[in-house]
């Protein structure tokens, strides 16, 4: 007999690429902890990422949230137990999703600073979208939990961002985005970084940890999903 699980809330389409890999992951770990045919309890409310896309370029944050927020919503209403966000720059707007539903919200950020303390690091490199890597709603929330975070240069900033715009976010992939992250990631390593961040859920697409196997790198899409699992099977409920 099936145990049951807790149904896990995914509000994703940003991109569908990320989406993707969380129903993957979500029902690889529950098939690999439970055996047999079992997989994950999941409902998906993908929104349109041309719209979202907007909202970030306009820097339309309040409608985002709103738009978000009623995305929600619908997750609660279908019958999910808890809601993650298959998407690191939207954490943005993360309060106004979290105040609309009375299910938990299960922040990706938390997620991903449990892991970094848990290994003992104090400063960690930032990869990401523009709005992760420059405002503060990203960086802030790792430091509530005692952990500095470094950024590369305007310029470099500029040129993560158009790759994960223009490449990631359409599952493309090129060996000269590689080389140019893997190129910033090393500049953040001299300017103090322990470990790194992918705060973005494409940015495994193109980079991961054998490219750089000396340098901790915090995934952020396994870490969010391998913390919704736990949930899911009730080994954790925080």
């Amino acid at each position: 007999m099936s145990p049951e699980l807790d149904t896990i809330g995914v509000l994703g389409g940003m991109a569908s690429a990320s989406t993707v890999e969380y129903y993957r992951l979500i029902d690889q770990s529950i098939n690999d902890e439970l055996g047999g045919h079992n997989d994950g309890e999941v409902l998906i409310r993908s929104v349109n990422f041309g719209e979202i896309e907007r909202f970030i370029r306009n820097q339309e944050w309040e409608t985002a949230g709103e738009r978000l927020a009623a995305a929600a919503q619908e997750l609660e209403a279908g019958g999910a137990d808890f809601i993650v966000m298959a998407t690191n720059t939207m954490h943005k707007v993360a309060p106004a999703i979290a105040d609309a539903v009375t299910i938990p919200f299960v922040h990706l950020v938390d997620v991903t600073a449990d892991a970094i303390t848990d290994a003992g690091l104090e400063t960690v490199g930032l990869l990401g979208t523009q709005p992760t890597m420059e405002q503060p709603f990203y960086r802030d929330r790792l430091a509530e939990h005692g952990v500095d975070v470094v950024v590369p240069d305007r310029a470099d900033r500029e040129t993560v961002d158009e790759i994960i715009f223009e490449e990631l976010t359409h599952g493309e992939t090129s060996e000269r985005s590689r080389r140019t992250y893997l190129r910033v990631v090393d500049d953040l390593v001299e300017d103090g970084a322990e470990g790194l961040v992918l705060g973005c859920t494409e940015i495994e697409l193109l980079i991961g940890q054998d490219d750089r196997p000396a340098l901790p790198m915090f995934d952020t899409t396994a870490l969010h999903v391998e913390r919704a699992v736990e949930r899911s099977l009730g080994y954790r409920r925080c």
